[in-house]
């Protein structure tokens, strides 16, 4: 089981930014493909972005221009800048790494926006 662990959540308000840091094996993060998820109260859990290991990058139409995905390979982080929040952006936020078929969660970090 690989360990990837976020942080970098908090309290902010609306217009704010916010960066999360997603953070483990160099091993694993630099050569897999990662994404941000979140899951907002009574809700799916959603793609917000995510990042293959040769920098490709996609997103939500819901955070483009918004939201920017990055990696820094020597550091072994995949990042989650995001900038102009909505409160509709208020979510527990969801670093993964598809390795091969299986796809491991870290433990989530929450995000509030406020009005």
């Amino acid at each position: 089981q690989v360990q990837v662990v976020e942080s970098g959540g908090g309290l902010v308000q609306a217009g704010g930014s916010l960066r999360l840091s997603c953070a483990g094996p160099r091993s694993i993060l630099s050569i897999n493909p990662m994404g941000w998820y979140r899951q907002a109260p009574g809700k799916q859990r959603e793609l917000v972005a995510r990042i293959t290991s040769g920098g490709y990058t996609d997103y939500a139409d819901s955070v483009k221009g918004r939201f920017t995905i990055s990696r820094d390979n020597v550091k072994n982080t995949v990042y989650l800048q995001m900038n102009s929040l909505k409160p509709e952006d208020t979510a527990v936020y969801y670093c993964a790494v598809d390795i091969g078929l299986q796809r491991q969660w870290g433990q989530g970090t929450q995000v509030t926006v406020s009005s």
